[in-house]
């Protein structure tokens, strides 16, 4: 591949680390009057939280400061202020993911529109090029294509024009859920177990942190020894059981994961958020504590790669990783971590945990700083109309975990002391398979591609390059047959010139300042000799009876 068509190869870098957590209890042994306050409270401010987003929707571009203040004012009443602040704040977060997800659904569409355009100017059965690709194998598919272009230039207008007025499309509960109750069959659902899915999914029950308040949260607070309470809306203040309008629930949380933590939050009366959610597939509650702290800081590339790297490669089954010491040699075998990421999203994230977390053991038992990870994006390349018929292929890079992978690797490693190094993804599969997967296979060890583009990770983010150390020239070994390659750092001067000629023998039994004891007619260096040479006995040395 010539140079000029080479992608850049952009510098690695450390991923940062994470700026909060969230820890999660199961609100376990509640009474039946516990289920119903807690499903009224829900219900109540869904319906409030349902309002208020309607009109952040109506607002559009031309929602302010203002305008969001009007809304808490409005909602407060029939909450409180706390609860109305939560709700507003929710409300905007949902309104701009869906700005955020409408922005890529328009890029998605400009990026079919431009490949089926492209296609169908060329000739039917017009071979393509790994730039761009080719023409429709038949007249047929021309004809379906042509049509199809036409659906998605009248979607792109469309969206186009709901972005301009700021107009998103927003389904509380979720708009696959919503589509279900239209095929149960297909969802495996009764018409109950939907609607009882579709009202838990729409309760709000949600309280922001506040700094400096009781326990860091008024309206949900748990006390240290693992008392909940909540603040009852207005309209619901008659169900209060303690004092000042709150609901105290007859069970206890303790928080396994990052207890102690916790526990020094909010004896601090530093702020936490509580989240109070139903499971309707266990018929269980749950509570979600989170908070934000200031992201840990990263340690310089060249610290974190002193021991060496592992280098990771991201496949749609599983992780392939080799470690490499600091001169970019790998060492040991490899190893995979497998993972099935069928099933539901709960089931996908436990895989992928439970891979991470060998990943990260086996990291800590080698005694690495650093893991070296494609900085992956598979956004422009999921389209159906840059693969066409290649369902399969499409359907392998969907299941690729990316952000996903390092994000949650990264928030994992944060307390190992283990630095996540991301790499520009280039040619690391390709040049990987070329360079390191034949002379690492052996008879008893098949080195996969996978396991040679983790080398080829782990040498990048390392700054060395991908290309492996050749074998000198042939005949001899000398420079005869030109110059060595690759035997010095791109830095090093005259790394490309032949080896300059060394004083003294080429052994190492007879230092080079040692008097000659014979001499040649021809030059003492090896090069340009002649095969036939005449030798000549130097007198003999004096020896001590001599003297």
């Amino acid at each position: 591949m010539a140079a000029s068509a080479l992608r850049e190869i952009a510098p690695s870098f450390v991923a940062l680390g994470p700026a909060g957590v969230a820890i999660r209890d199961r609100l376990g042994r509640l009474t039946a009057e516990d289920e119903d306050v807690l499903r009224l409270v829900g219900a109540h401010m869904g319906s409030l939280a349902s309002k208020d987003l309607v009109a952040r929707c109506r607002d559009g571009l031309e929602h302010s400061t203002d305008t969001w203040a009007a809304r808490k004012r409005s909602l407060t009443p029939e909450s409180s202020a706390r609860w109305a602040g939560a709700v507003t704040k929710a409300t905007h977060d949902q309104w701009a993911l869906s700005r955020r997800g409408q922005l890529a659904h328009i890029q998605n569409l400009e990026a079919g529109i431009k490949t089926i355009a492209h296609r169908l100017s060329q000739p039917i059965g017009a071979k393509g090029t790994k730039k761009a690709p080719g023409g429709y194998r038949s007249e047929s598919e021309w004809f379906h294509k042509t049509r199809r272009l036409r659906v998605l230039e009248d979607r792109l207008e469309r969206e186009r024009a709901d972005r301009g007025r700021g107009r998103v499309r927003v389904v509380r509960g979720g708009k696959r859920l919503a589509r279900g109750r239209y095929n149960l069959a297909a969802a495996q659902l009764t018409a109950e177990q939907w609607r009882e899915r579709w009202e838990a999914e729409r309760w709000f029950l949600a309280a922001d942190g506040e700094s400096g308040k009781r326990f860091g949260n008024e309206t949900i607070r748990i006390t240290p020894d693992g008392e909940v309470s909540i603040k009852l809306p207005a309209p619901l203040a008659h169900l209060a059981n303690a004092r000042h309008g709150r609901y105290v629930l007859a069970c206890k949380v303790s928080f396994p994961h990052r207890g102690p933590e916790w526990a020094d939050r909010i004896e601090a009366n530093r702020a936490v958020a509580y989240r109070i959610h139903f499971d309707a597939d266990r018929g269980r509650w749950y509570i979600t504590a989170s908070w934000q702290y200031a992201p840990t800081k990263t340690i310089p590339i060249k610290s974190a790669l002193a021991d060496g790297v592992i280098g990771v490669d991201t496949n749609a089954d599983h992780l392939a990783a080799w470690r490499l010491d600091t001169h970019g040699n790998p060492t040991g075998r490899p190893r995979r971590f497998s993972y099935d990421l069928s099933g539901n999203a709960d089931h996908r994230d436990a895989q992928l945990r439970h891979a991470l977390t060998r990943l990260l053991n086996w990291a800590k038992t080698c005694g690495v700083k650093a893991i070296a990870v494609e900085d992956l994006d598979f956004t422009a390349e999921k389209t159906r109309e840059k693969h066409g018929r290649r369902r399969r292929f499409r359907q392998i890079i969907s299941g690729i975990p990316t952000g996903k992978l390092r994000a949650r690797l990264t928030s994992m490693a944060d307390r190992t002391g283990i630095a996540i190094i991301a790499v520009e993804p280039a040619y690391t599969s390709r040049w990987g398979a070329q360079h390191w997967q034949k002379p690492l296979t052996s008879k008893n060890r098949k080195t996969t591609r996978h396991d040679a583009a983790s080398i080829a990770i782990g040498r990048r983010a390392q700054g060395h390059p991908i290309r492996r150390r050749t074998a000198p020239p042939p005949h001899d070994r000398s420079d005869r047959a030109g110059h060595r390659t690759v035997q010095a750092r791109p830095g090093t001067p005259r790394r490309e010139g032949t080896r300059p000629r060394i004083p003294g023998p080429r052994t190492r039994s007879v230092q080079p300042d040692t008097e000659r004891k014979r001499e040649t007619r021809t030059s003492k260096t090896v090069r340009d000799v002649r095969s036939a040479q005449a030798w000549v006995q130097d007198s003999l040395l004096l020896t001590d009876q001599e003297r």
